[in-house]
């Protein structure tokens, strides 16, 4: 189970990478990008972005990106329920480097997953075990359906996986969504609502907003922080623009699912997100203390590759 991570901290140890604050990243308040529930104001690397060409970033693509393609395969450990729920058999033997996110959704298997911690899976490194966590209580099938990717969980759910990583708790807040939407699912899937033609049409009019917005702009985004009615939602923050649109489409999804069923007209003045943000983009240490109450920090070789806050 250690040979991807100490590869990844040595791979990565040769590298120097500039950390994630105000120093190197400002807040692109001007260009903002609002639709119906949500607004999104993308972080910017300033000047030229030297990780994003970085040979190990150049070769690092998402996970969705490596499901889509073929490049990896992600089964079952086993057929005991007990044992292997919280762990999955993760292959990678194409020549890239695959990022995995926590609270990454996966459909299928005998039943379907979320993934519990940020990962970077080496090229050509063979089979990992890739920890999850379920999102479909009432399902441990017989039969091992293929696994398909899906997208990045909500952020009522990230918050919860990140915070308490509880299985209980965990199913405890999808319950809460299914009821507080009125969706009917005998197996109380999260993924239950990609079944309701509405929600997937609202989905899909949402992503092609922020999609065309975000493809047409300049290639130096590697982040954004996002709002919703009275609230700032969160934000993810990468290491390089590659890995950031790498991840787009996924945190988008999850992002507009927050804003569909949890918020309203956004109504954030900019101040009370400089505020928000200020208080992990000064500098390291006040990073390192919001973060560890408020999202979570992925680290390689002593240095930040992605941020998330709630």
């Amino acid at each position: 189970m250690l040979k991807w991570y100490t590869i990844c901290i040595l791979f990565f140890a040769n590298h120097a990478f500039a950390q994630l604050t105000y120093e190197h990243l400002y807040v692109d308040y001007d260009s903002a990008v609002t639709y119906k529930n949500l607004r999104l104001v993308p972080i910017r690397y300033k000047g030229n972005n030297d990780n994003a060409s970085s040979i190990l970033l150049k070769n690092t693509i998402s996970f969705s990106q490596a499901m889509q393609q073929g490049l990896i395969t992600v089964q079952e450990r086993g057929t005991a329920a007990v044992e292997n729920v919280h762990w999955l058999s993760l292959y990678n033997n194409s020549d890239k480097n695959i990022f995995v996110s926590s609270g990454e959704v996966l459909a299928g298997g005998r039943q379907d997953r979320i993934v519990t911690k940020d990962t970077i899976v080496i090229a050509k490194s063979g089979r990992i075990d890739l920890p999850v966590m379920c999102v479909e209580e009432g399902r441990w099938s017989e039969k091992d359906r293929k696994f398909v990717y899906q997208k990045m969980a909500n952020t009522h759910l990230r918050k919860t996986l990140d915070e308490s990583k509880n299985q209980v708790l965990l199913w405890k807040e999808i319950n809460n969504q299914l009821e507080k939407d009125k969706v009917k699912n005998k197996t109380f899937s999260y993924l239950s609502r990609n079944k309701d033609k509405v929600f997937i049409a609202q989905q899909n009019d949402y992503l092609q907003f922020f999609e065309n917005k975000f493809r047409q702009t300049d290639s130096n985004i590697v982040g954004i922080v996002c709002m919703s009615g009275d609230q700032v939602l969160g934000s993810d923050i990468f290491i390089g623009s590659n890995l950031f649109y790498g991840k787009l489409q996924p945190l988008l999804m999850g992002y507009i699912e927050e804003a569909t069923i949890f918020g309203a007209s956004p109504a954030v003045p900019d101040e009370r997100v400089r505020k928000y943000l200020d208080q992990f983009l000064k500098d390291e240490v006040s990073q390192e203390e919001f973060v560890k109450k408020n999202g979570r920090i992925f680290k390689a070789g002593g240095k930040v590759i992605h941020i998330t806050t709630y």
